[in-house]
């Protein structure tokens, strides 16, 4: 397996020394990618009574194609949004963006992608979080023609290009594309269209569950199954090994570690429970 970190950007400073700094030392300890998920704006608990989410207005989020292109001048990581939401930005846009960040790390990228689940942060940026499902569904293959074709004529339900494209095309034509999902419908729609998934299961019934959903979708689309990579999450706590053997036998082709919601404090703390990881996973150069 490709074991990487999942950036703990709501519990480090939001400056780019920190960045440099987690980022120049979880490569030193041999980890091969850098995972960073996405929200651009957070609600306010006090404008919204009985709010519940994880995050909020004050928890904080880089952006991560921004972060990104910082990052590819100092590291040689790939680079991972895990996920981007998708449905709420511009999809022509989003194709730029990801095509820049693919040519500034030489290939080094991966584009995770899905729906969320903050209607705040959807109506905040204008679109319609009720046909979130099949405007992800659009857009990826829209996605991937901008990839990979100098001019793209496209009449969707959502988007629509005529005699248009980007330039300069990315490194990778198309970039992969990975699909996160927790419904039916989602299991079913990373089988149709994904190259990989972030799976929010531990290995064991429900991931066989999703797994056996996903495969259907892959045969209605007359696709491999075998051919959808996956990717693990696991803590960096004392389990490490025993988790990351798991996702090993479940065929989990990248495994990524997170470090955030365990009580480490700042950069260094961070680093010191990744530094065990890496030992006991046996990362170090």
């Amino acid at each position: 397996m490709q074991i990487g970190v999942v950036y703990p950007q709501t519990e480090l400073a939001p400056d780019p020394a920190t960045i440099r700094a987690y980022v120049g030392g979880v490569e030193n300890l041999g980890f091969r990618h850098l995972l960073a998920y996405d929200h651009v704006l957070g609600a306010d608990p006090v404008a919204y009574p009985g709010w519940d989410g994880p995050y909020d207005v004050d928890t904080t989020f880089h952006e991560p194609f921004v972060m990104f292109g910082f990052l590819a001048a100092v590291t040689n990581l790939e680079l991972v949004t895990g996920i981007i939401i998708a449905p709420q930005r511009q999809t022509a846009l989003i194709a730029k963006q990801a095509a820049e960040v693919d040519i500034l790390t030489n290939g080094r990228f991966r584009l995770g992608v899905g729906i969320g689940w903050n209607q705040v942060e959807y109506a905040s940026l204008g679109q319609d979080f009720r046909t979130r499902g099949r405007r992800q569904e659009e857009q990826i293959g829209l996605l991937r023609r901008l990839w990979t074709e100098r001019t793209v004529d496209h009449d969707g339900e959502f988007d629509h290009i005529s005699g248009a494209g980007i330039a300069p095309l990315p490194v990778q034509r198309p970039i992969p594309i990975w699909m996160g999902g927790a419904s039916k419908a989602a299991f079913r729609r990373i089988g149709r269209l994904a190259d990989g998934w972030f799976p929010m299961t531990a290995p064991g019934e429900r991931l066989d569950q999703a797994r056996a959903l996903i495969s259907d979708g892959a045969a209605d689309a007359g696709r491999d199954p075998g051919s959808i990579s996956m990717e693990g999450r696991i803590g960096a706590g004392k389990e490490v090994a025993r988790h990351a053997e798991k996702w090993q036998e479940a065929g989990a082709s990248h495994l990524t570690v997170d470090t955030m919601r365990a009580g480490y404090e700042g950069v260094n703390g961070h680093l010191k429970a990744l530094e065990q990881a890496a030992k006991t996973l046996d990362l170090l150069l």
